[in-house]
């Protein structure tokens, strides 16, 4: 889906979403939104037009207008005012329900629940749901998608909670479902079901018809615009990522802030794993100026010191800024000037944020096809718990790292990294454990736990590893487990010892993890430098004494291939143990140490891009631009980092900032993007060291570079 002249979607930095309630029209204050669009130097807006609300005056029958219209049209008074100031205006819909009259008329448009009966919506009554796969979305929204860009022109369209919500069992679902597999709709999550797996497959080769559909339906009317599907991200969202990428140019990642125990680098994290898919076309980081809890709270705003440290972490990670507000009234104004705040300086270090190339060496894998096929219903719990487990490890390491897709392990794709890490990717399949293999030959390393590669493509368990050969093991039984008063002892006579059990020199003995998977060595590897102590009682306490305090019996097996040395050596290390999801679930330190240790040491002796030295914990990231280097420092230090939000930003103390400088330049200005501060600089051994002498919420080291010139 590419046509000429399509450059639009590059240009904005800063974007604005204003999504309407049904009584904004004739009360809300359109010109204050324009003057504010102006203050806070948005250059993009997604504005609300139609779908389950229209807010222009369509004349497609059943397409709902709002009952506060009347003869106004403030969709439209938005989109010119946008135009105005020389933004990029996309247009929202949202066909995820429909009122009453349109359900009369139309029974087919509806969701039906697995009883036969048509969805009533879950917190409005009189409401119903749609079916996203039928011709309500197909020929319905394709009418109300066509007015909109024939009448307005757009840049393109949006639309929110367009794919569905839970499976539906309408007539048109069930006859298209047995046409394309020969099968019933499942009656089940199960991942091994045959049904279950042609069933999402199915869902999602409709949907991706659906999204060209809408796009070539828009651009037959302009051809400089398209289709935006709103999507999440990460392993656990239900479209294939990479697919996803290329039906549009742009995307946005829906992380609008954080609930219950999520951590407050969930938003560099989704940038991350969009960037892994989509590579370098742009990504919104949407973020609300409202809370995200689940007991939906729209009108009320969330704290200072949360939002300044969700966009930062957005910021930090790739993503450019969009803040969406609920609602055209304003009825708590405190965020009014902390996103103006955000965004002014945003725009004034805009040259620093664009044409970004990470310079992380070690990347995390993350499966979508493992959550679907291995985790199921379970995927929170399997395969997004590892995963947030190693995440926060690096955070605590501040070791820069990137995400990689699964489906995009070629030669090219892998380039940039040394290390990859794979945590509990169970199921690979041949095609991409031979990727995984070839990146080793070519010097790469990789640290793997639990039951990564176990498990084929579609979740059925080998008779052993895909990537045994690598590992130097085979699996000796099904994996064990809960375990309980399981414990490692480390072994300081390995000749690895210093480097893994370093900050763990004292150390007599330390916990193991919940869940591990019985193996036996089948290639030479070092002498462990931990060894298990299997579970003993944990009561009565007087039995609580380990039966076996000592064995020879690996916690983590690590080998070194080829014969390469130095930053060229291959490392392997594979913990048969849930060692990243214990982590999550009971972040003991320890685990985080071991975590930590592992990376280094299959770095080999390689040195890392940047190094930050000081108190606190910090998202640390490195970028290099055409003619700078940025390292981002967010301030995580907050004793509500894991249960959020912030009250207040707790400043940290000065940190020392190594970073490792390219060949062929030198460096020129050295400034600090927040503060405006000039910091002291020495330049040692191809390094740069910069001293920051504290950070509040953010910190950026803006390095400008100069080519060296001949004598």
């Amino acid at each position: 889906m590419t046509t000429n002249n399509e450059d639009w979607f590059d240009k904005p930095m800063r974007w604005a979403q204003l999504t309407l309630a049904e009584n904004d029209p004739g009360s809300f204050d359109v010109d204050f939104w324009l003057d504010y669009f102006r203050r806070v130097h948005a250059d993009g807006a997604c504005l609300s037009a139609g779908g389950y609300v229209a807010y222009y005056p369509t004349d497609i029958p059943l397409h709902h207008r709002s009952a506060w219209l009347g003869d106004t049209d403030p969709f439209g008074e938005l989109v010119a005012g946008c135009r105005a100031l020389d933004m990029v205006v996309l247009a929202r819909t949202d066909p995820h329900a429909v009122h009453a009259d349109a359900a009369a008329a139309h029974p087919e448009w509806l969701a039906i629940d697995v009883d036969g009966n048509p969805r009533p919506h879950w917190s409005m009554p009189g409401v119903w749901v749609t079916c996203a796969l039928g011709p309500y979305n197909f020929e319905f929204m394709t009418e109300v998608h066509r007015e909109i860009m024939r009448r307005y022109q757009v840049d393109a369209i949006f639309s929110n909670r367009w794919a569905g919500h839970g499976m539906c069992y309408c007539e048109h679902c069930r006859t298209a479902f047995r046409a394309a597999t020969g099968l019933d709709l499942p009656r089940t999550r199960d991942p091994r079901d045959a049904a279950w797996r042609a069933y999402l497959l199915w869902r999602e080769e409709r949907l991706f018809e659906l999204c060209r559909v809408w796009d070539g339906a828009l651009r037959a009317i302009n051809p400089r615009a398209c289709y935006i599907p709103n999507s999440g991200g990460g392993a656990l969202s239900d479209l294939d990522m990479v697919r996803l990428s290329s039906l549009t140019p742009l995307l946005i990642a829906d992380r609008q802030g954080r609930s219950g125990i999520t951590p407050p680098w969930a938003g560099g994290k989704n940038a991350k794993e969009f960037r892994a898919a989509y590579g370098r076309k742009p990504i919104g980081g949407m973020f609300s100026v409202g809370l995200e809890e689940h007991y939906r709270w729209k009108d009320s705003v969330q704290s200072e010191a949360e939002l300044r440290v969700w966009a930062a972490s957005a910021i930090a990670n790739g993503m450019r800024p969009w803040f969406t507000k609920f609602c055209g009234q304003v009825h708590d104004r405190r965020w009014l000037s902390v996103v103006e705040d955000i965004f002014t300086w945003h725009k004034r270090n805009e040259r620093y944020l664009r044409d970004q190339t990470p310079l992380a060496r070690v990347a995390v894998v993350y499966s979508q096809q493992t959550a679907a096929f291995y985790g199921g219903e379970q995927a929170q719990q399997t395969v997004e718990a590892p995963i947030l487990g190693v995440y926060q490890a690096l955070i605590e390491a501040r070791i820069p790292f990137e995400m990689v897709h699964d489906s995009l392990l070629d030669a090219e794709h892998l380039a940039p990294f040394k290390t990859l890490i794979l945590p509990n990717v169970a199921a690979f399949s041949d095609a991409q454990c031979a990727h995984l293999r070839a990146f080793v030959e070519r010097g790469g390393s990789l640290i793997a736990t639990y039951e990564t590669s176990l498990y084929d493509e579609w979740g059925t368990r080998r008779t052993d590893f895909g990537l045994g050969d690598l590992f130097g093991v085979r699996a000796t039984g099904p994996a064990e487990g809960p375990l309980k008063n399981a414990y490692l002892n480390p072994e300081p006579a390995s000749e690895i010892a210093p480097a893994w059990l370093a900050g763990l020199e004292d150390a007599g003995r330390f916990i193991y993890g919940g869940y591990h998977v019985p193996v036996e060595a089948i290639t030479p590897a070092y002498a462990p430098p931990l060894t298990l102590v299997p579970p003993y009682p944990d009561l009565p306490m007087e039995e609580v004494y380990p039966r076996q305090p000592h064995t020879d019996i690996p916690g983590v097996y690590c080998r070194q291939i080829g014969a390469g040395r130095g930053a060229t050596q291959s490392r392997v290390v594979y913990f048969p143990w849930d060692i990243d999801r214990i982590f999550w679930e009971v972040l003991n330190a320890d685990h985080g140490l071991l975590l930590r240790n592992a990376v280094q040491w299959a770095m080999g002796d390689e040195a890392p891009p940047v190094t930050v030295a000081g108190p606190g914990v910090l998202d640390v990231t490195i970028w290099r631009q055409p003619h700078s280097l940025t390292v981002h420092l967010v301030n995580l230090t907050n004793p509500l980092m894991m249960r959020g939000p912030f009250r207040e930003l707790l400043p940290v103390g000065a940190q020392e900032v190594r970073v490792r400088l390219p060949e062929g330049v030198r460096v020129g200005q050295v400034r600090l993007l927040k503060s405006g501060d000039t910091p002291p600089i020495v330049e040692e051994s191809g390094s740069l060291i910069v001293t920051v002498p504290g950070i509040v919420d953010f910190e950026v080291v803006a390095i400008d570079l100069e080519r060296k010139t001949s004598l």
